[in-house]
């Protein structure tokens, strides 16, 4: 399930339990340079051109002000 505070994030195809890497690509903006790790548990984006959703807890963890691209690692 899907927590908006949580640090999670939603993919249209990964596995749930998947674990992602995520970093933001343009830091001069701010945000954590060493990104944060987020385990896939719903499905989305439903936003076309978006490849994943971090929650609002991850984001703010990342340091994201709003929409940024990202760099995406799979862990697991």
């Amino acid at each position: 399930m899907f927590k908006p505070d949580g640090i999670s994030t939603a993919h249209p195809k990964l596995p749930f339990g998947t674990i992602l890497h995520v970093k933001l690509d343009d830091l001069s903006r701010g945000g954590n340079p060493e990104g944060v790790f987020v385990r896939v548990n719903d499905r989305g984006p439903f936003v076309h051109g978006r490849i994943i959703d971090l929650s609002w807890g991850a984001a703010k963890k990342l340091g994201m002000m709003d929409t940024q691209r990202v760099h995406v690692y799979r862990c697991s």
